[in-house]
C-alpha cells in the first residue's frame, strides 16, 4: 500500500515537472517568435488547451502560473470547471506542490515569457471555449466561460448574448472564419464575415473582440503563413469599415511560429504542453 501510495507521489511530481517545463518552453518559442517579428512578447497570450485532461493536470500548469485554458467539450469542461473552483482549485494546487515542490510563494513570472499571464496564484482561472457549438449548450457556455473562440452562425451569438447573466461582464467572442476552405470545416466563409460581424457588435451581453481560425494542418511554413495572412487582414478590412477588432486567435503547437509572424495575439496550444492526447470518448 506505501509503495503504491509512493509510487503514485513520485508519478504526480515527474507529471508536474514535465508540464511546467513543457509549459517554459511553448512561452520561450512564443517569446522568440514575436521578437523575430518585430512584436512585443506581452502582446501575445497564451491559452493552454486542456480538452481531454484532468484536473490535475490543469493545476500542474496553473502552479506554473498558467491562467487561460481552452476546452472544446461542454460536459467535460463543466466537471473541471467545478473541480478547479475556489476552495477545488486550491486543493488541486497544493497537491500539485506536495513534497517539496514549488510553494505560492515561490510563483513569479519567468524571464522572456510570452505573455504577462504567469502572475500570483490567486488570479482565478479563465476559461476559454474553443468548440463547435450546438444550440443546445449556449445557455451553460454563456454562463461557465469568458470567452468564445468558435461562433460561427447568427443564431449562435443570438443565443449567448441572451442567455448571459446580466451580472456578469460581456462574454468576449471571435467569428470563426474557415479560411482554408475545407469542407469539414466549422466556421464563416471570409465574405460572410462583414455582416456576422455587424450583428454582434450591435448585441447586448457578447463583445466582439476578433477573428478565430484553425486551418488545414502542414508542415509547409509559407502555407501556414499565408492562410494566417488571410485572418489578419480580414481584420485589417472589418477595422477599416468600422467594426472594433483587437483579437487574432491563431496559432497551435505546430504553427504558432507563423500564427505570430501574422499577429496573432491569442494562441491555443495544447499537445506541446499537455503531451499526446487519449481520444475522446464522445
Amino acid at each position: 500500500m506505501l509503495a503504491a501510495f509512493d509510487g503514485y507521489n513520485r508519478e504526480c511530481k515527474r507529471i508536474m515537472t514535465t508540464i511546467a517545463a513543457r509549459l517554459q518552453a511553448v512561452r520561450n518559442r512564443m517569446a522568440a517568435a514575436a521578437r523575430l517579428a518585430g512584436r512585443s512578447p506581452e502582446d501575445i497570450r497564451l491559452i493552454a488547451v486542456s480538452k481531454t485532461f484532468a484536473p490535475y493536470a490543469i493545476a500542474q500548469a496553473r502552479a506554473a502560473g498558467q491562467v487561460a485554458f481552452g476546452e472544446n467539450y461542454l460536459q467535460e469542461a463543466m466537471g473541471k470547471i467545478a473541480a478547479l473552483s475556489d476552495t477545488g482549485l486550491d486543493w488541486h494546487v497544493a497537491h500539485a506542490q506536495q513534497d517539496g515542490e514549488q510553494r505560492e510563494a515561490d510563483v513569479r513570472p519567468s524571464a522572456g515569457v510570452a505573455s504577462p499571464q504567469a502572475g500570483p496564484l490567486l488570479l482565478p482561472l479563465e476559461w476559454h471555449f474553443i468548440g463547435p457549438i450546438q444550440s443546445n449548450k449556449t445557455r451553460q457556455i454563456a454562463e461557465q466561460f469568458q470567452w468564445v473562440h468558435s461562433v460561427d452562425r447568427l443564431k449562435i451569438a443570438e443565443r449567448l448574448s441572451s442567455s448571459r447573466p446580466p451580472g456578469l461582464l460581456p462574454l468576449q467572442v471571435c467569428i470563426q472564419v474557415n479560411v482554408s476552405g475545407e469542407g469539414t470545416k466549422s466556421g464563416v466563409p471570409p465574405e460572410e464575415v462583414l455582416a456576422l460581424a455587424k450583428a454582434i457588435s450591435a448585441m447586448n451581453g457578447i463583445r466582439l473582440r476578433g477573428l478565430m481560425t484553425v486551418p488545414e494542418p502542414t508542415p509547409d511554413q509559407g502555407l501556414q503563413r499565408s492562410r494566417f495572412r488571410q485572418l489578419r487582414e480580414l481584420k485589417d478590412e472589418l477595422v477599416g469599415r468600422g467594426i472594433v477588432l483587437d483579437t487574432l486567435s491563431m496559432g497551435m503547437s505546430d504553427d504558432l511560429e507563423a500564427a505570430i509572424a501574422e499577429g496573432a495575439t491569442l494562441v491555443r496550444v495544447g499537445r506541446a504542453i499537455f503531451g499526446e492526447r487519449a481520444p475522446h470518448p464522445g
